[in-house]
């Protein structure tokens, strides 16, 4: 029953909202720190029972209903250094201003297991993110950063760092930041994000 009413509501309208996971597509990313915001978006496929498999809007994409707002989810294909191209593309194809567009990526400024929402900010030196920014025109959409730890020390080249993969021991605080990371997302579309700022930002 729940299924049929999930079918209906989906092939009713378009989209309110988008959640775009920032990562780079090629399979040997799959596992690594920058892949962050994928991993979230799978985690949030299996929450809610969703695929994320169409090609469109150079992305994978899903339809998804998450607390019962109507959601594109994407993982842009552009790689990370364009994936403004892709999330413009949808929010001008949906008419889906930026404060309705959710991102999620990697943080090295937080340890891994932790998560930081944010109402909306600069790049911070990320650079999915600025091209994000760069596209939209806009500053102003809500993001959730995923931490995936410092480098090992100040020389330790910073792409090396964020293209390798997580380890063994990271696994657990990972899926517990991605587990705290969908819950921030459900009530970030409810309009609460400051109660997900409260209840997560580490």
């Amino acid at each position: 029953m729940y299924r049929k009413l999930y079918a209906q509501k989906l092939s009713v309208g378009a989209p309110e909202f988008i959640v775009a996971g920032l990562g780079n597509p090629d399979r040997k990313y799959a596992f690594t720190r920058h892949n962050s915001g994928f991993l979230c978006v799978d985690a949030l496929a299996d929450r809610y029972d969703f695929t994320v498999k169409k090609l469109k809007f150079r992305s994978l994409v899903g339809d998804a209903l998450i607390g019962g707002h109507r959601c594109l989810v994407m993982k842009p294909q552009t790689y990370m250094n364009n994936s403004g191209e892709a999330v413009r593309d949808a929010a001008e194809f949906y008419k889906i201003p930026p404060e309705k567009i959710i991102v999620l990526f990697d943080d090295i400024s937080l340890d891994v297991g932790k998560v930081r929402v944010r109402r909306k900010g600069t790049d911070g030196g990320q650079k999915g993110v600025r091209s994000i920014i760069y596209h939209l025109n806009s500053d102003n959409f809500p993001r959730v950063k995923i931490g995936v730890g410092h480098k090992p020390h100040p020389d330790y080249d910073l792409a090396d760092w964020v293209l390798s993969e997580f380890r063994k021991e990271e696994e657990a605080p990972l899926k517990e930041a991605l587990t705290h990371a969908c819950a921030a997302v459900e009530l970030m579309l409810d309009g609460k994000i400051d109660e997900a700022m409260n209840l997560y930002n580490a």
